[in-house]
């Protein structure tokens, strides 16, 4: 796994972040099963339930292109510890695989499998006996 590769690539979409409202810039890298990198920037609105996190605008981007396996995230903002997917995107990555996940500041990076971060992850529940 290229850890570097990927956080770089997650600073680089954190750059083009839209976030007038909190100031609060995130990015995010994807890393497809085929090789392919998606990125992802924090969208806000002044709606602020309409934000869009920049993990899902990643999700959304390599989908679109048709990508459905996942092998990596990095999710990079400056902030003093690591900041973490929340629980909607920590569910939605999950819909598409259990990929490793890196969380970086500028100074830390901390490494984690996805079930490490949402445990039973709600998957399957259309394929249930009749």
């Amino acid at each position: 796994m290229d850890w570097e590769k990927l956080v770089a690539a997650a600073w680089q979409a954190r750059e083009a972040a839209y976030a007038p409202y909190s100031n609060f810039a995130v990015g995010a890298a994807l890393l497809a099963k085929d090789g392919r990198i998606f990125m992802g920037c924090n969208v806000e609105n002044i709606s602020y339930g309409l934000t869009n996190c920049a993990e899902r605008v990643a999700i959304g981007a390599a989908v679109a292109a048709g990508a459905r396996e996942f092998l990596a995230v990095a999710v990079v903002a400056d902030t003093g510890v690591p900041i973490s997917p929340c629980g909607a995107c920590r569910q939605v990555l999950a819909e598409f695989g259990t990929p490793r996940v890196m969380l970086a500041n500028r100074n830390e990076q901390l490494e984690f499998s996805l079930e490490d971060l949402l445990p039973r992850a709600s998957s399957g529940i259309l394929d249930r006996p009749e």
